[in-house]
C-alpha cells in the first residue's frame, strides 16, 4: 500500500461525456469497475468503499448559453457536487479515486483536493495540454480546458467552481506525454512557466529520467501529489479506447513504470483515471489497462 494518508480509498465515479461531446465515455467508470478495480485495490490491502457515481443529465441540445462553451450549466454543476465530495472524502482521512468520464470533471476533483491542500503539486498525464479558454478552443469542448480553470483562466463559472481562490500554482504542474498542443495552448504554457514533457524528451531521456525530474518538482515544498491520468496518453495500440487517440504515446511499460516510480516515492494523495470510451474500445481493454495502472499507482509489484 503506497498513499500516503492511510488504506481507505473512496470510489468517485462521474459517468460525463459532455465535456467530449462524444457518447461513450459516460460509460467508463462502468467499464473501469467491471475491470474489478474493487478488488484489485482490496487484494493490495485497500479498505475501499465506492460512492457510487454523481450523475449527470444530458439537455437536448448543446446549450451554449451565449457563451462558445458547450453543456456549460451542467458541467458546472457536476464539478461542484464533484468537488463537494472529493473534498468530504479528504475531510474524513480518505484517499479519493475518481474515475471519468471526460477530462472536464478533473475541474471538480481538483477543487476538492484544493479544499484540503494548499500547495498540492500535480502530475497530468495526457497527449494534450488541455489548457485552452473558451477564447482559443478550436471546438468549445470543455474537457480540452480544465488545466487553464485549475490555473484561474476560462468562465466564470468554471473558474469559481471550488472558490475562486483555491488555484493551482502552474510551478507545481507537470505535463507527461503531451504531443497535440493547440496554438494557444502552447502560448498560455509558455507565459506560465509550466513544465512539460513531450514524447519528444520522454524519447530522447527516457521514462525513469523524465519521471525523475517531474517527482522532484511536484514534491517539492508541496502538501501532497495528485495524479491525473488521461488514457489517451497512452498509444492507442495500448489504450485504444479513447476519444481523441494520437499516435506515438505512451507505450505499457513506460506507463507502468511512471506509476511505480510515482509509488515509491509516496506522495501521491488523490488520484483520478479519465476518458475511457466504451464504444471505441476493444473488449474492454483501455478499462483493464487502466485498471492495472491504478494497481501500480498504489503499491502493486511484480515480486
Amino acid at each position: 500500500m503506497k498513499p500516503t494518508i492511510n488504506n481507505l480509498i473512496s470510489i468517485i465515479g462521474v459517468p460525463l461525456d459532455l465535456g467530449a461531446d462524444r457518447r461513450g465515455v459516460d460509460m467508463g467508470p462502468s467499464a473501469i469497475r467491471y475491470a474489478r478495480v474493487r478488488e484489485k485495490l482490496e487484494e493490495l490491502g485497500y479498505e475501499v468503499d465506492d460512492k457510487g457515481d454523481i450523475v449527470p443529465h444530458r439537455p437536448d441540445s448543446c446549450q451554449l448559453d451565449g457563451t462558445k462553451l458547450k453543456y456549460l450549466d451542467e458541467i458546472e454543476r457536476v464539478n461542484t457536487e464533484l468537488c463537494r465530495q472529493v473534498a468530504a472524502e479528504m475531510g474524513k482521512g480518505r484517499f479519493p479515486l475518481v474515475l471519468g468520464g471526460d477530462h472536464s470533471i478533473a475541474i471538480g476533483t481538483l477543487s476538492g483536493v484544493l479544499q484540503h491542500k494548499k500547495k498540492p503539486g500535480v502530475l497530468w498525464f495526457d497527449a494534450h495540454g488541455d489548457i485552452n479558454t473558451a477564447e482559443t478552443s478550436p471546438s468549445g469542448n470543455i474537457h480540452g480546458m480544465p488545466v487553464a480553470v485549475s490555473f484561474g483562466r476560462g468562465h466564470d463559472r468554471l473558474t469559481g467552481v471550488g472558490g475562486r481562490e483555491a488555484k493551482l500554482d502552474p510551478q507545481r504542474f507537470v505535463m507527461i506525454g503531451v504531443r497535440d498542443l493547440d496554438r494557444g495552448e502552447k502560448m498560455l504554457l509558455k507565459e506560465l512557466g509550466v513544465t512539460v514533457y513531450t514524447m519528444h524528451e520522454i524519447d530522447m531521456l527516457g521514462m525513469a529520467k523524465v519521471m525523475e525530474a517531474a517527482i522532484r518538482i511536484v514534491s517539492t515544498d508541496t502538501d501532497g501529489v495528485h495524479v491525473s491520468f488521461d488514457m489517451d496518453v497512452m498509444d492507442p495500440l495500448h489504450a485504444p479506447g479513447v476519444g481523441t487517440p494520437v499516435f506515438g504515446g505512451l507505450t505499457y511499460r513506460e506507463s507502468h513504470l511512471a506509476m511505480e516510480l510515482i509509488a515509491a516515492a509516496d506522495i501521491v494523495t488523490s488520484a483520478e483515471f479519465v476518458e475511457v470510451n466504451t464504444v471505441l474500445d476493444h473488449r474492454n481493454q483501455t478499462a483493464k489497462v487502466a485498471v492495472a495502472l491504478m494497481g501500480s499507482l498504489l503499491g502493486e509489484r511484480v515480486l
